[in-house]
């Protein structure tokens, strides 16, 4: 009797452990994302960078394309800068969806905007971008097409937007824009809610080009647990969950894990003892996030 009860209980113990790895890996499956990002540094985007961009959505006949060229000033040349090089790349439809406060609601338009296979967010001005799109269907509709399998795709200010930690690109202590840092102060790096597609790590752009090595390292001192991806231009990453590809011209720069950080308030300096940087290329890979 004691036997037949011992048995029952540690079969019922067996059938608990099974059940909750079972919940445990459904909800890891359901958590992530079956889409991809293609995150450019901005500048020129030949041919053969854009190819990845096709051989990533392997499109169906009945796939079209999305364009937001929000962060724009000029919306409709963004537009069709994109149109003319990616029409000779797919046969698919590109269609703009320029949203603004009065269409962000419109059910229709957020049903095409979940469905298209590839969503292009174009240069700019991030902030602008954002604007209009946080807090609105739009948002929740890119995620939804991200979540379901799209291929979401930004340059330069379209890269920007993809972190939950999103670089403006404006200094709290200094009154005029500049393209770059010249110092390394805490406090000073300005950053609002960006599309939060990648979580773990803050993306900055441009930047070999435009030397922003000051504005990465302050983003390091402000959110030490996430990873610092520089992009240069013409060059790409592909986030697909936690592992990182580089395609392109140049080289993406990687910041993570200071340590011994010391802020001095008199002036807003700072001290770090150590911190790691990789330089990646075209063909490697390097992971961000739980690893």
């Amino acid at each position: 009797m004691k036997l037949t009860i011992q048995n029952q209980l540690q079969k019922g113990i067996q059938i608990a452990l099974t059940l909750f790895f079972i919940l445990c890996f459904s909800l890891a499956n359901a958590q992530k994302p079956k889409g991809k990002l293609f995150i450019i540094g901005g500048g020129n985007r030949s041919d053969q960078l854009m190819q990845h961009v096709v051989d990533l959505a392997q499109f169906k006949k009945t796939d079209y394309i999305v364009v937001l060229p929000m962060s724009s000033e000029e919306p409709d040349s963004a537009y069709i800068y994109f149109r003319d090089q990616f029409q000779k790349l797919a046969p698919n439809p590109i269609v703009m969806l320029n949203f603004d406060k009065t269409t962000v609601q419109n059910p229709k338009l957020n049903d095409s905007l979940q469905k298209a296979k590839l969503i292009f967010i174009s240069g700019g001005d991030q902030t602008r971008f954002m604007n209009v799109v946080a807090n609105t269907p739009v948002y929740n509709s890119i995620h939804k097409a991200f979540q379901n399998g799209s291929i979401i795709a930004g340059t330069s200010a379209g890269a920007a937007v993809m972190s939950e930690k999103m670089i403006t690109g404006n200094q709290k202590l200094e009154k005029e824009y500049s393209g770059t840092f010249d110092n390394i102060r805490f406090d000073n790096l300005e950053t609002s809610p960006g599309l939060g597609l990648v979580t773990t790590a803050i993306i900055d752009q441009h930047f070999l080009r435009r030397s922003r090595y000051n504005r990465l390292i302050s983003a390091m001192v402000e959110f030490p647990h996430l990873t610092g991806i520089g992009i240069d231009e013409s060059t790409a990453i592909i986030v697909d969950d936690n592992t990182i590809s580089v395609v392109g011209e140049s080289e993406v720069i990687v910041m993570k894990n200071p340590k011994g950080i010391q802020k001095l308030k008199q002036n807003k300096l700072i001290s770090m003892e150590k911190m790691e940087m990789s330089i990646y290329v075209a063909g490697q890979q390097f992971k961000i996030g739980n690893e």
